[in-house]
C-alpha cells in the first residue's frame, strides 16, 4: 500500500471514534467510520469537556467553543439534599490553576462539530462492524454492509459493549454492575426558568446534578442504588418521587421533563484492565478499552486523550510499522486509564453512601477538605494529559506480527 495513502476504519461513532477520525484525518489518513445507529440522534445528554480533553483537542486544532458555537464553563460543587452547600467549585482558581475551566456543551453538538470536520462521506450509518479477519498481514473489516478491504488501520471504539473486545479478548471478566442506574435528559431553554448554577447534589444513594448549557437549556441527570436491569413505569413519577422534595430548582426542572427523552442506563466499568489496547493492527479506544463509572467526568474525556495520542503515535510512525505505534499507544494510555477508572470506581462507593452515620461523615469531610487540597486531587486527571515524545520504549520485533 502507498506510504502517502493510509487507510483506517473506525468502528463506532461516539465522541472518541469520531476524535480519532478527526485527528487522523488532518494527518492525512483517509478515514471510514461505521455507526451501527441508523443516523446521528439529537437524542443525548450534556458532557462537561475537562481540562485534560481540551488541551488534547488543542493538539489536533480542533477549537472546542468555535466548533460548538459557544461552551459554558462548568466547574462542579457539591451540595446536600436541603440545599446547603458542601463545596463550591472556584471557575478562576481552575482557570488560573490548568489554562481554563471545564466546558459543558451538547454532545449532540459536539459529535456533530467532529462530524462536520471530516469529508462528506466519511461516516457510514446503519452499518456495523461485525468482525475483524487478517488477511496476508492487512486487516479486512466485515460490516453489515459487506466487507471493507485494505485497510491499514482498524480502530474499535464500538462502545462499553464492544463486541470487538469480547471476540479478541475472550477470557476477560467483562463489565461489572456499579450498583447504581443513571437517568439523563437535556431540558429546554425557559425565559422564566430560575438560573441554574453547575453542581451536584448528594443524598443517601441517590445524586442530581445540574448543568446549565449556553444555548440556554440545562443537562440534568440524576443516579440512584437499584437492582441491574430495573426500569420504572412511569420515569416522571420515580424521579419525582425520589428528588422532588430536594433543593430549589431540582422540583420545577423535574416537571419539565419529557419522559420520551429521559436515558437510563445503569452504570457499569470493566471489571479488571484489558492487558493490552492493542492486537496487530486493530486498536481499543474509550468505553471499548477501559469502560469506567462517569463518578469523576472522565469518561469522554479519556476517550478524546485516547484518539489524539493514537493519532500521534501512528504520524510518529510515519504509518511505516502500524503494530509498533500501536503497541506505543497501549504502553502510553493502559496504566493511566485504568487508574482513573479504579479512582472512578472508589468516589462512587463514597458518593452513593446510605447509612446516616456513613453520609454525615461523608459530607462532614467534604466540607472540611481545603479548595487547595481539593484541587490538588485533580492534578493527576486535568494535568495528566501527556503526548508521548518517542517510540524508543517499544520492544524490538513488536509491529512483525497482525
Amino acid at each position: 500500500m502507498s506510504a502517502l495513502q493510509r487507510d483506517a476504519v473506525v468502528a463506532g461513532a461516539g465522541i472518541g471514534g469520531l476524535t480519532a477520525a478527526v485527528a487522523l484525518h488532518r494527518r492525512g489518513w483517509r478515514v471510514t467510520v461505521c455507526e451501527r445507529a441508523p443516523g446521528p440522534t439529537a437524542v443525548g445528554a450534556g458532557i462537561v469537556l475537562a481540562p485534560n480533553a481540551l488541551r488534547a483537542f488543542d493538539a489536533i486544532g480542533f477549537d472546542v467553543t468555535r466548533a460548538v458555537g459557544r461552551a459554558v464553563p462548568a466547574a462542579m460543587g457539591l451540595r446536600r439534599a436541603d440545599g446547603r452547600w458542601l463545596s463550591r467549585a472556584d471557575t478562576a482558581a481552575l482557570a488560573a490553576r490548568y489554562g481554563g475551566p471545564p466546558l459543558a456543551v451538547h454532545r449532540s453538538a459536539l459529535a456533530d462539530a467532529l462530524a462536520a470536520a471530516l469529508p462528506e462521506g466519511t461516516i457510514r450509518y446503519g452499518v456495523a462492524v461485525d468482525s475483524v479477519a487478517d488477511a496476508d498481514g492487512s486487516p479486512v473489516v466485515r460490516t453489515s454492509d459487506g466487507d471493507l478491504g485494505g485497510a491499514d488501520l482498524v480502530l474499535a471504539a464500538d462502545g462499553i459493549h464492544s463486541p470487538l473486545r469480547r471476540r479478541y479478548f475472550p477470557d476477560h471478566p467483562g463489565l461489572r454492575y456499579s450498583g447504581e442506574t443513571a437517568w439523563r435528559t437535556v431540558l429546554p431553554a425557559a425565559e422564566d426558568r430560575a438560573e441554574a448554577v453547575t453542581a451536584e447534589t448528594w443524598g443517601r444513594g441517590e445524586r442530581f446534578g445540574v448543568v446549565p448549557l449556553a444555548d440556554g437549556r440545562t443537562y440534568v441527570y440524576a443516579t440512584a442504588v437499584v437492582p441491574e436491569g430495573r426500569r420504572p413505569a412511569d420515569v416522571r413519577t420515580e424521579l419525582l418521587r425520589r428528588y422532588g422534595t430536594w433543593h430549589d430548582p431540582i422540583p420545577a426542572l423535574l416537571e419539565l421533563i419529557d419522559p420520551a427523552a429521559v436515558l437510563q442506563h445503569d452504570l457499569y466499568d470493566l471489571a479488571a484492565p484489558l492487558p493490552r489496547f492493542h492486537h496487530g493492527r486493530l486498536a481499543w479506544l474509550g468505553d471499548a478499552a477501559h469502560a469506567m463509572t462517569p463518578n469523576l467526568g472522565q469518561g469522554g474525556c479519556q476517550a478524546i486523550e485516547d484518539a489524539v495520542v493514537l493519532a500521534h503515535l501512528l504520524d510518529r510512525a510515519r504509518g511505516t510499522d502500524v503494530p509498533a505505534a500501536l503497541a506505543a499507544y497501549s504502553a502510553a494510555r493502559c496504566a493511566r486509564t485504568d487508574a482513573i477508572r479504579v479512582r472512578a470506581r472508589r468516589a462512587g462507593r463514597i458518593a452513593v453512601l446510605t447509612h446516616p452515620v456513613a453520609v454525615a461523615v461523608r459530607d462532614l469531610a467534604v466540607r472540611a477538605t481545603p479548595a487547595r487540597a481539593a484541587h490538588r486531587a485533580m492534578d493527576a486527571l486535568f494535568d495528566g494529559f501527556t503526548l508521548p515524545g518517542d517510540m524508543d520504549s517499544v520492544p524490538a520485533g513488536v509491529g512483525t506480527r497482525w
